[in-house]
């Protein structure tokens, strides 16, 4: 899964990207208006952490252009401002969340789940498709009951196509959603094609009900056996 937290104070920028990656996230950050927009328009999130307090202007300019545009990612305001004018215009922009700031890590992660949780997964911890079942609490993986062993890129690959499941995938979509922007620097897709031949092998192996099919120069798709 992938947030990006927007945030000018560094220390705060700091302490949640260092929090969220332990929690498994892939994790971008920004700390103006401008550098987030310019984010916005190049890649997709699963969430962001909107400060409204940036000093190029306001946080709500963002939501007011991710409504234009019809962005669709999940926002969560994390702010000191906390009067209810504030978390009204949020929320009526069509923010999902606002934490006030100060706020205990642990309850950011579970805000983050809890967008995730409504926007992909009808609000459940679980996801189920033919035998395979994926815990997005625990990050673990089971077919038939039974732990895969994945690897942490392997399982957020497996996530990531369970979000989409019998959708055509590309290459490039699939890169930059588990392993960010920095997939800017690679020359080839040859590790993307490392991870998937390991994880299409596991998945066989336990007789999983599902497999990720090629659909040649593309990119591939989840669909069941």
């Amino acid at each position: 899964m992938k947030v990006l937290i927007i945030e000018d104070e560094q220390d705060m920028l700091l302490n949640m990207k260092t929090f969220l990656e332990k929690e498994m996230f892939v994790v971008e950050t920004a700390t103006s208006l401008l550098e987030a927009s310019d984010k916005i328009g190049v890649y997709s999130y699963d969430c962001i952490l909107l400060d409204i307090n940036l000093k190029d202007g306001s946080g709500f300019q963002l939501l007011e252009e991710l409504k234009s545009k019809k962005i669709e990612d999940g926002v969560i305001i994390v702010s000191a401002r906390n009067s209810l004018d504030d978390r009204l215009e949020g929320l009526n922009l069509g923010a999902d969340d606002y934490l006030a700031k100060p706020f205990h890590m642990a309850e950011l992660n579970a805000r983050v789940k809890a967008v995730l949780r409504r926007r992909q997964f009808n609000g459940n911890n679980k996801i189920s498709i033919s035998n395979l079942s994926i815990d997005l609490e625990d990050h673990k993986a089971t077919i038939k009951g039974e732990l895969l062993n994945l690897n942490r890129k392997e399982f957020e690959i497996l996530l990531f196509f369970a979000s989409n499941q019998n959708r055509l995938v590309n290459k490039s979509a699939l890169a930059e959603h588990v392993w960010g922007d920095h997939i800017d620097q690679a020359d080839n897709f040859e590790f993307i094609y490392s991870q998937i031949k390991n994880l299409r092998k596991k998945l066989k192996m336990a007789n999983a009900g599902v497999a990720i099919k090629a659909v040649y120069g593309i990119g591939y798709k989840l669909v069941e056996e």
